[in-house]
């Protein structure tokens, strides 16, 4: 160890700590005092060195007694000008704090500042404050005096600090500027990806999940919406909230078309329904043929029942996303609308013998039991319950005076309603067929 690059200071609290500059040199000393760098880091020691040279520390010692050889008593706090500390006890790793650089300047900095020009020396707790006015470049640290700061104008600094924060924030807002144009680019690859999708499929089980993620698919339609209601809405809720959900789709300029089964004009509230939303541009079409249900959304998305989860309840869904299946369901949505007849709310135009006042649900009803399908499937479908269908029944019973299913069956293929849905089902042809 080089003795002309050391210096001792011996007193109370011995113990020894060591500070390193750029030439790797140690500097022991005795006495007890924190130990802080100037440009990176704090350490905290149990002595504080004190050397001559200019890249090492300074240790100011309280008491009496020359620096180079000889003792002293007190505590005392090193300063370094070199960045980080250097090993040995009581020492740590270098870091910066740039918490007040970021912020502004602390009290306890503007404090040393103002004491820094009145020349009042440094004190063992003014380590933060100082690395803060160095941050600043408000003060100027002496290689050969290092425990004694030069204070610099606080005018140059603080403008040279508000040109490197402009410069700064201009950085930014050209970062954030590019930010839409890099997402426009890539959303050109998402949406190339999203028409080649190939399993974009969803399975929606709870009634809830189906209409929130069909409410939220129809509020963001832009173009046109399809709906095909072969069992007609769920209820005066669920009308209502269609109601809501296509008075807004409208509103938007959206094209809605909507397709119901023909028993659907003898439904008031559904009649009042069409008729309001007709006027607002709303088309409607009615068809006594049966057809698939789904609603879809901008040909992008598409809503359909299940028929893939086994025991799964009657009102779950599948969300669909695939470009292709989409539209492939609109298609099907198309070849039913066309054979379908136009409907503005008006009230079926003639009452066939047998079939008055027939609902929609009873003709459901009549229609699969006619077909030999089992009552449990036809209560699934319809969404009722086997005691419900078994009244359900027992009324059609009793309208046509048939003792048995048989004979109501035989009774339904009789009636001028069930010639007419036959008729209608068929086209023209098959009408000019049976009047012939």
């Amino acid at each position: 160890m080089d003795e002309d690059n050391c210096a001792r200071a011996e007193g109370a609290g011995a113990g020894t700590g060591c500070d390193t500059g750029p030439d790797i040199r140690t500097r022991p000393g005795t006495g007890t005092g924190t130990g802080t760098g100037t440009d990176v880091g704090t350490g905290t020691g149990i002595g504080a060195g004190v050397g001559a040279s200019a890249d090492r520390g300074f240790g100011a010692v309280e008491g009496s007694g020359p620096f180079r050889a000889g003792h002293a008593t007190g505590s005392g706090s090193g300063f370094g000008t070199s960045p980080g500390t250097g090993p040995g006890p009581g020492t740590g790793p270098g870091t910066t704090d740039l918490t007040a650089d970021r912020a502004g300047l602390s009290p306890e900095a503007r404090a040393l500042y103002a004491g820094i020009t009145r020349g009042e020396p440094l004190a063992p707790g003014d380590g933060a404050a100082l690395r803060e006015l160095v941050a600043w470049r408000l003060v100027a640290v002496d290689p050969d005096r290092p425990e004694v700061p030069i204070a610099l104008d606080p005018q140059e600094a603080g403008r040279r600090r508000l040109d490197e924060g402009l410069r700064e924030l201009a950085a930014r807002a050209a970062g954030m500027a590019a930010v839409p144009g890099v997402a426009d680019e890539l959303a050109l690859h998402f949406e190339r990806a999203k028409w080649r999708s190939g399993s974009g499929s969803e399975f929606l089980a709870e009634p809830e999940q189906v209409g929130a993620r069909i409410d939220e698919a129809v509020g963001r339609a832009e173009n046109e919406l399809l709906t095909a209601q072969p069992l007609g809405p769920a209820g005066a809720d669920a009308l209502e909230a269609a109601d809501a959900r296509d008075s807004r789709a409208l509103a938007r300029g959206v094209s809605v078309r909507t397709l119901y089964r023909d028993g659907e004009r003898d439904d008031p509230a559904i009649r009042d329904r069409v008729t309001r939303l007709t006027a607002r541009g709303a088309r409607f079409r009615t068809l006594a043929a049966a057809f698939q249900s789904c609603v879809v959304v901008d040909r992008r998305q598409a809503f359909i029942p299940d028929h893939v989860v086994n025991s799964s309840p009657t009102h779950a869904a599948w969300h669909v996303m695939d470009r292709a299946l989409v539209a492939f369901i609109a298609e099907g949505f198309e070849d039913a609308w066309r054979r379908a007849d136009i409907w503005q709310g008006d009230a079926r135009r003639t009452t066939p013998d047998g079939g008055a006042g027939l609902t929609h649900r009873q003709r459901e009803i009549l229609v699969d039991t006619a077909a030999g399908i089992d009552q449990r499937i036809t209560a699934r479908r319809l969404n009722i319950g086997l005691r419900t269908l078994t009244k359900e029944l027992g009324v059609l019973r009793a309208r046509w005076g048939a003792p048995t299913l048989a004979a109501l069956s035989y009774q339904w293929a009789l009636s001028a309603e069930r010639r007419r849905m036959a008729e209608e089902a068929a086209g023209p042809a098959g009408a000019a067929g049976a009047a012939e």
